[in-house]
């Protein structure tokens, strides 16, 4: 069976929907904006910048009333799986067949867990909302989903930190191997909580202000300092090619395979600086998926800016297709902030042979990442696209995608 991704939905900072996320990748202009901190938890000369999603226009995709119900992250979700759907020409609940939901998330649903535990500590645990509790799992939006949609497969979601977004689409491959679903809606959705930015900020994740006041995350740069805070959803409908190419459909990218990793010798809470056990692990992917490193014409990346995760994940690409002669790296994040969603929908898009600009806050090469990431030259549609992706504790994933088809 050959999976392809009939549909992509995208709910990001700057962008709702295919059409502003390639506009938004091709101008390659982040806009932060300053972040709440009324509420004091920010450090002194800490963060304030993050990259968020315009919420005012999920209007388009979501009744006042359906949104009351969920959780922020909940309602970027099934937004971006409302999108999917139409960008696959489907109607969702009225599609036979099963669909099955595999979500990933980086952090979970950051507000309402903050709401409970202000409960808790201030009005005691009797006083915690029972519909606060259900928003607050890392589940709920995968839950969303499949009421939304009328989706009554199976229902999953992976955490796994920055990889959640791969190990989520593996398993959406899976499902469709085996028969289980007709259809998988697979994506990624993390939402950014004042108190979650602080924390970030606090353990030294998030991009510091430079000496002009700007916070900017610069991937593979000499000045790095971390990447920008961000939330959003990108969400994919998988399906088998020969279904969608039955009913006279279209589809963005087909997935040649997806896989995961876990370095045992990397510290519990970072990234490690020794690439090899992950690249041998990505090597025998490729391998596996029969793929040479030779024609992989474009690699997707989710750089963003930390030096430690940038140069980990630049070891690996560079130990894996060689120094002389790699392809064009992208890193998405750079443009929209780190969360999954920028890898994944960055990803769907350089497979269909979208203009990426140049990548923002890149100017001084990181001598230790040895990576000069996408200067925005045009460039030919690409054959074979790699996602790749390390987290920190040890874990890393990859996928393979190609070309899709128009009709």
């Amino acid at each position: 069976m050959k999976v392809v991704i009939s549909g992509l939905g995208v709910v990001m900072p700057g962008a709702w929907g295919w059409d502003e996320a390639e506009s938004l990748f091709s101008a390659a202009d982040p806009k932060p904006v300053d972040i709440d901190r009324s509420a004091g938890y920010h450090r002194e000369g800490g963060s304030r910048k993050a990259l968020l999603v315009d919420s005012g226009r999920m209007g388009e995709w979501l009744s006042p009333m359906a949104a009351r119900r969920m959780s922020q992250a909940s309602r970027f979700a099934v937004c971006a799986s409302l999108m999917a759907f139409h960008d696959a020409g489907l109607k969702p609940q009225s599609e036979e067949g099963t669909t099955a939901v595999v979500m990933g998330t980086t952090y979970g649903a950051a507000f309402v867990t903050e709401k409970i535990l202000r409960q808790i500590l201030l009005e005691g645990p009797e006083s915690v909302s029972p519909a606060l509790f259900t928003e607050s799992v890392a589940n709920a939006p995968a839950a969303q989903i499949a009421l939304a949609v009328g989706a009554k497969g199976a229902n999953t979601t992976v955490t796994q930190r920055q990889a959640s977004v791969i190990a989520a689409l593996k398993q959406g491959v899976g499902l469709l191997m085996r028969g289980v679903a007709d259809r998988v809606l697979v994506g990624v959705v993390d939402e950014m909580a004042p108190l979650l930015h602080s924390i970030l900020d606090r353990f030294g994740g998030l991009a510091r202000p430079e000496h002009n006041g700007a916070e900017v995350g610069r991937p593979f740069d000499a000045r790095g300092s971390g990447w920008m805070g961000a939330d959003g959803a990108a969400v994919t409908l998988l399906e088998p090619e020969d279904i969608v190419r039955r009913r006279g459909g279209s589809f963005r990218a087909r997935v040649l395979g997806a896989g995961m990793a876990f370095d045992p010798g990397a510290p519990r809470s970072g990234w490690g600086t020794v690439p090899g056990p992950r690249a041998k692990a990505l090597r025998a992917f490729l391998v596996e998926n029969a793929v040479s490193p030779r024609v992989i014409d474009r690699v997707v990346c989710s750089a963003g800016g930390l030096p430690e995760a940038d140069r980990l994940e630049a070891r690996m690409i560079r130990e894996v297709l060689g120094d002389g002669s790699l392809p064009p790296v992208l890193a998405p994040a750079a443009s929209v902030g780190n969360h999954g969603a920028a890898l994944l929908a960055g990803s769907v898009l350089a497979a269909a042979g979208a203009t990426f600009g140049p990548t923002p806050g890149f100017g001084v090469p990181d001598r230790e990442a040895g990576i000069i990431p996408h200067d925005g030259r045009t460039l030919p549609a690409p054959e074979t696209v790699l996602m790749t992706v390390c987290a920190p504790g040890g874990s890393a994933g990859w996928a393979l995608m190609a070309r899709g088809l128009e009709v």
